[in-house]
C-alpha cells in the first residue's frame, strides 16, 4: 500500500479542520458583541462541544464493532469452500 496517499489525505482533513476552527475564532472575535457576550458565547459553545464529545466514544465503539464484525464475515466468506456450479467443468467456479 502507498502510505503517502493516506498521509496526504490525513493532512488535507487536518488542514480543513484547522481552517474551520480558525474561521470560527475570527468570526467570534470580530462579531459586533461586547466582551462579556463573546465570552458567554464561547462558554456556551464549549459546553455544547463537551456534551457532544461524551457521545463520541460510544458511537466510535459501535462503529468499530460493526466494522470488525463485517471484516470477520468477509474474511470467513473469502476462505469458505464454494459449491461448484452444475455443468461447469471441474476446477472452475463458473467464470
Amino acid at each position: 500500500m502507498n502510505d503517502s496517499r493516506g498521509s496526504s489525505t490525513t493532512g488535507l482533513v487536518l488542514a480543513f479542520l484547522a481552517g474551520a476552527v480558525s474561521g470560527a475564532v475570527v468570526a467570534l472575535l470580530t462579531a459586533p458583541r461586547s466582551g462579556r457576550e463573546t465570552r458567554d458565547r464561547i462558554k456556551d459553545l464549549a459546553r455544547d462541544a463537551a456534551g457532544k464529545t461524551v457521545r463520541v466514544q460510544p458511537a466510535l465503539n459501535g462503529a468499530y464493532s460493526r466494522a470488525a464484525e463485517a471484516a470477520r464475515r468477509a474474511f470467513v466468506e473469502a476462505f469458505e469452500p464454494r459449491t461448484q456450479d452444475k455443468g461447469a467443468p471441474p476446477g472452475r467456479s463458473g467464470h
